[in-house]
């Protein structure tokens, strides 16, 4: 096999629809028909269903692939518009004080769905007793280093 044909094959593998993994296709739960805030050739920006502050919201590509480490210049930069525009409509509807951004790469990151995306989490002051440390929280006990 070329490598052209390969890299074709791998293409049609990941399609906008799903991809395989351990020889089942995984349908990804992001092409359901949810509202889709924003969009762009590269992908698009929903509601996310198990909000953890009010605005959070996910940048999905079109392209079904788990890992981010696995993108194209393209998508990163399509992907980095999205989160910015997303962020100038939240600020607009939900005034947040901080912003948490957020990609789980892998089972060992807590990653349950294979398809990427980036989560854009709106902070506001006292929605939690002591923010200082953000994300190193995902561990429990390493998020205060003081």
């Amino acid at each position: 096999m070329t490598k052209k044909k390969a890299d074709h094959d791998q293409l049609d593998e990941f399609s906008c629809r799903g991809m395989k993994r351990n020889n089942q296709v995984f349908k990804s739960p992001f092409l359901d028909n949810r509202d889709r805030i924003l969009e762009n050739t590269v992908g698009f920006v929903i509601h996310d269903k198990f909000p953890v502050n009010d605005g959070h919201c996910l940048i999905i590509p079109h392209r079904v692939y788990a890992n981010y480490f696995d993108s194209s210049k393209e998508e990163i930069e399509g992907l980095n518009d999205l989160l910015f525009q997303a962020k100038a409509i939240l600020d607009k509807k939900y005034s947040p004080t901080g912003y948490n951004i957020g990609i789980n790469c892998g089972a060992d990151s807590g990653q349950t769905v294979h398809h990427l995306h980036i989560h854009l989490i709106p902070r506001y002051k006292d929605d939690m007793d002591d923010p200082s440390g953000g994300v190193r929280g995902v561990i429990p006990g390493k998020q205060k280093y003081k």
